[in-house]
């Protein structure tokens, strides 16, 4: 077998690979300016390549500079953002982008990794993709492909996100690392673990590094990584309320900043329906309000059983609102950010196949 330490067998076999079959012609590898590989860089965590698609290319369209996301309004980022969920990462790339524009004349400090890790939602890991792919300086990254490739190659047996593993990890994804050709290398990592060393089912026979991975010798390519210890996941339930004006318009109210949903436009949320029945007749005065079929839907961290129900509202033009909440029509909609259940739910009020009553409770 051949020595692991010599970084630059590991390095050339992968940049050889990449040479013939790594991918180069994603949006985000054109015209690759800081701005455009940190915005790809963001919506590609913990999300998969054929769904940012189409958000990056409308993302691009609308902010084209990290100086037209720094002025935008939080809820048009938001908006844009809806369905691709983790929506810390867009209110993050929006102080990030403001960051930039207020304290670094709106160039990413590309020369300094410290100073990258130092901006809102960039980690150790995504300014070192920033800076090797956009500049092609030397710099690591240790993205969940990376350690997959990484773990299985050295045989490296428990949970990557345990600081030992993690800290044994960083080390090896250094020593790696080559002087040159160091953005082509960066996107070859990411793609051998995206496309071959994948979680499961990898195409061992097709890698570049099968000839001394050590896991492949072992036989513990299918255990390794080593899965995060399993937790039972709780669970909490909501009654959200659709109140509803005759020309179709929806009461909303907007999620504090921070915490689940921060700064997206939801429906009002209780605990019990008893409290929310006491809310809409105080409030209200809505006709019977009728339950609607249970929404689930999975954080996490938890999984949240959402009780809805439709309580229609007899009156003529729109009663005023206070600051946090508005009227929303959901066939004319405002460019805001919407909770993905909550925007299903508003879609079905116009869809009468997939509005489902259940008995009042």
């Amino acid at each position: 077998m051949t020595d692991h330490s010599a970084p630059d067998t590991f390095a050339q076999r992968v940049l050889r690979w990449f040479d013939q079959h790594g991918r180069k012609h994603l949006p985000w590898q054109q015209n690759q300016t800081p701005y455009r590989v940190w915005v790809s860089e963001i919506m590609l965590q913990q999300t998969q390549v054929a769904t940012v698609l189409d958000y990056y290319e409308r993302f691009m369209a609308r902010f084209p500079d990290v100086a037209t996301l720094a002025t935008a309004a939080q809820d048009e980022v938001l908006h844009l953002w809806t369905g691709l969920g983790y929506y810390s990462r867009a209110r993050n790339l929006h102080r990030c982008a403001q960051t930039v524009v207020e304290h670094h004349q709106g160039q990413f400090p590309v020369d300094d990794v410290d100073a990258m890790c130092a901006l809102p939602g960039i980690g150790r890991s995504t300014a070192g993709a920033i800076i090797a792919l956009s500049t092609g300086q030397r710099a690591t990254i240790l993205d969940g492909n990376v350690k997959r490739v990484l773990t299985r190659y050295h045989a490296i047996e428990g949970w990557p996100a345990q600081p030992k593993i993690e800290r044994q990890l960083w080390a090896k994804a250094e020593a790696h690392t080559p002087d040159s050709r160091v953005g082509d290398y960066t996107q070859a990592m990411m793609d051998l673990g995206a496309t071959l060393c994948t979680r499961r089912r990898p195409t061992c026979t097709c890698c570049p590094l099968q000839m001394d991975c050590a896991a492949y010798h072992q036989g513990l390519v299918d255990q390794l990584p080593t899965p995060k210890p399993k937790k039972t996941i709780p669970e909490r339930s909501t009654c959200m309320p659709l109140v509803t004006l005759p020309d179709g318009h929806v009461l909303l109210k907007q999620r504090p900043a921070e915490g689940i949903w921060g700064g997206l436009w939801s429906l009002p949320e209780f605990e019990s329906s008893a409290e929310m029945h006491h809310w809409l007749a105080w409030k209200w005065a809505t006709a019977p309000a009728q339950a609607l079929s249970r929404v689930s839907h999975t954080f996490t961290h938890f999984k949240l059983q959402i009780h809805p129900w439709l309580a229609p509202l007899n009156v003529s033009g729109q009663p005023t609102t206070t600051e946090g909440w508005r009227w929303y029509h959901p066939q004319k909609p405002d460019s805001i950010g919407l909770a993905a259940p909550v925007k299903k739910l508003l879609e079905s009020l116009h869809q009468p196949q997939q509005l489902s009553l259940t008995e009042s409770e």
